[in-house]
């Protein structure tokens, strides 16, 4: 009964959010209570486990997420993801499809995937003749679109991959050093396979390519995706914060500085993160060595690197701008993934857990590959449905967490899982899927056969790597 009850419970967050439209947030409060009402654990208790799984959850990730996006709005405003493009595209000529993918699933996940579509997009366009005078722009698109979100969900900081750790309680150190490994990989290896299916007649730029795209202000989907700036689509800061990457609003002595030096807050931080994960691997770790690869210090140490070097080049005025975005957004990730953190604390509180013990542990030698792909399954109907990679990620490790530890699989095999399911299929109930389209000057058609693809192509690839690190994790 507690399935039959969760999947109902399950059914509705869904059902409000397509069909009437009710903000995500809202949809599973509204689920959450409905499961603790209808499966017996009472109103008090319903009431406690929602506000104990919000609590739990913001002291896992609450700290990564917000330090995390004011970094990213920090390098926004000083240009520095801008003129990282720039570099990758005069150095790799027609590879460039490659060190795009690359580039937005390694360094980019910091900041919001709208933003670096608003920047990938119009370099896309431009070198797309040069890369291939016919077949340039759809490779150039699905290599963004599977860049971004290979990004978003398997590489630290990608506000995905922090939200599925913290619902698994899993260490963010070890989902970065199996994580960042697949998520480059998913990439590269998913840009090439596009490639490939591109030389045959798949492409028609007769009907893939809407010129009439460039004037995408009268585009109902971009200028709702615009409107309405929901976390549960994607949009993780609104309309006005692209605009602090436009290089003519970015002051001199920020472009003067080496890009190096600039990407550092980044860069940092993984070093530390990942060097503390390593040392507690090998058993070497210390105090000193856990406190500095923490990360939650690691990231406030980029913070404070980010916020010396917005000062120095934007003055306070500027870099007070940039924060006061990064504030707004933070908001609407935390919410959304507390309430996430709520709908798992009632599951658990149903007994589901235990109903489903048995289902992993009936067949030896069964549970890793059943695991997996209940995973990876769950967060693929989630997100088709839904229509947000985040919300379904989120929403699928709830509903699976409370069932890790019977399972006897690694916590990080099933977060990893979740997050190549979480990419399937991002399509037209997606306001980003309008956005790309508008930017790259695709049909609707055009966006189905790339970023659509892409991202469906990157879950089904990264699913046997995921399968190879559950035989060492």
């Amino acid at each position: 009964m507690d399935i039959a009850l969760t999947l109902v419970a399950i059914a509705l967050a869904i059902v409000l959010i397509l069909r009437f439209k009710v903000d995500p947030v809202i949809s599973l409060i509204i689920s959450s209570v409905f499961l603790g009402l209808s499966a017996g654990v009472g109103a008090a208790d319903t009431v406690a486990a929602i506000t104990t799984g919000f609590g739990e959850i913001m002291g896992e990730v609450g700290l990564l997420i917000g330090f995390g996006v004011l970094i990213g709005s920090l390098l926004q405003a000083t240009g520095t993801f801008r003129a990282l493009v720039e570099v990758i595209a005069r150095r790799v000529g027609r590879k460039l499809p490659y060190a795009m993918a690359a580039a937005l699933s390694a360094v980019f996940p910091s900041i919001y995937v709208d933003v670096q579509v608003v920047l990938a997009s119009p370099m896309a366009r431009q070198a797309a003749p040069v890369v291939d005078r016919r077949k340039g722009l759809p490779w150039l698109a699905g290599a963004i679109g599977i860049g971004i979100f290979a990004g978003y969900v398997f590489v630290v900081p990608g506000l995905a991959a922090v939200a599925i750790s913290g619902q698994l309680k899993l260490p963010l150190g070890e989902y970065l050093i199996f994580g960042a490994p697949i998520g480059v990989a998913t990439a590269l290896l998913t840009t090439f396979l596009f490639r490939l299916l591109l030389q045959t007649r798949f492409w028609d730029e007769r009907t893939d390519v809407d010129p009439n795209e460039e004037e995408h202000p009268d585009n109902p989907g971009h200028a709702a995706y615009l409107a309405r700036g929901e976390i549960g689509h994607e949009s993780t800061g609104s309309s006005a914060d692209a605009d602090l990457d436009d290089p003519d609003a970015v002051p001199e002595r920020a472009l003067r500085l080496p890009l190096l030096l600039r990407l550092t807050p980044i860069l940092v931080p993984l070093v530390l993160i990942a060097f503390g994960a390593f040392m507690d691997l090998f058993d070497a770790s210390n105090g000193a060595i856990a406190f500095v690869g923490d990360a939650n210090i690691a990231l406030f140490v980029g913070l404070l690197i980010a916020f010396v070097i917005g000062r120095s080049t934007l003055g306070s005025d500027g870099t007070e701008q940039a924060l006061s975005g990064g504030f707004r957004t933070t908001g609407e990730i935390l919410l959304i993934t507390g309430i996430g953190g709520s709908l798992g604390a009632v599951i658990t509180e149903t007994g589901l857990d235990t109903t489903l013990e048995g289902l992993f542990s009936a067949d030896a030698g069964a549970p890793v590959l059943v695991t997996v792909l209940l995973a990876w399954f769950i967060a693929a109907l989630l997100h088709f449905a839904i229509g947000s990679v985040s919300v379904g990620a989120i929403t699928a490790s709830g509903i699976i967490g409370p069932v890790v530890a019977s399972t006897g699989v690694s916590p990080v095999v099933v977060a990893l899982a979740i997050a190549s399911g979480a990419m399937f299929a991002l399509h037209v109930n997606s306001n980003f899927f309008w956005m790309f389209k508008s930017l790259l000057g695709l049909s609707t058609k055009g966006a189905l056969k790339t970023l659509t693809l892409a991202t469906s192509l990157g879950a089904v690839v990264s699913l046997p790597m995921v399968l190879l690190v559950s035989l060492v994790a």
